[in-house]
């Protein structure tokens, strides 16, 4: 799809990327993302990212570097991504890809790593599109009271 724009993230691109993960998950929206937006937009040192059909927000990947870590060198983590469903399967979460890498590539960063669910079929799928195996790591989880 050539009318996909992509620009770094704005504190304005709060109310689209809430509208976008609600139509997502299919739930009401109780992540102050108006807050999360504002910091993720401030930081301008990591790849945060939205796309744009006609205008209008269609996408958003979010991410940030990991300067230490459990063995690892500075390295870059996608915290979070989005496609309004609408616009699915057309090559946005691709070209956000795409723009990330390029910045990630600029900063001299080599490794980025992502989580996803292993029941996450699709997401999985666009992962391995992108070149994304298995790391080194296993999620480990602790509930609290």
């Amino acid at each position: 799809m050539a009318d996909i724009a992509v620009r770094k993230l704005k504190i304005e691109d709060s109310d689209a990327i809430s509208k976008i993960y609600g139509a997502i998950t299919q739930r009401p929206v109780e992540i102050d993302f108006k807050r999360i937006i504002a910091q993720d937009a401030l930081r301008g040192d990591e790849a945060c990212f939205v796309a744009e059909i006609q205008g209008k927000v269609a996408g958003f990947m979010i991410s940030y570097i990991l300067n230490l870590g459990f063995g690892i060198e500075k390295s870059a983590w996608i915290a979070t991504l989005g496609v309004d469903p609408k616009y699915m399967g057309q090559g946005i979460g691709a070209r956000l890809a795409e723009e990330l890498f390029r910045f990630y590539r600029k900063e001299g960063i080599k490794t980025v790593y992502t989580s996803v669910r292993w029941d996450s079929t699709d997401l999985l799928s666009f992962f391995k599109t992108l070149g994304f195996n298995r790391s080194n790591f296993i999620n480990l989880r602790k509930t609290l009271d």
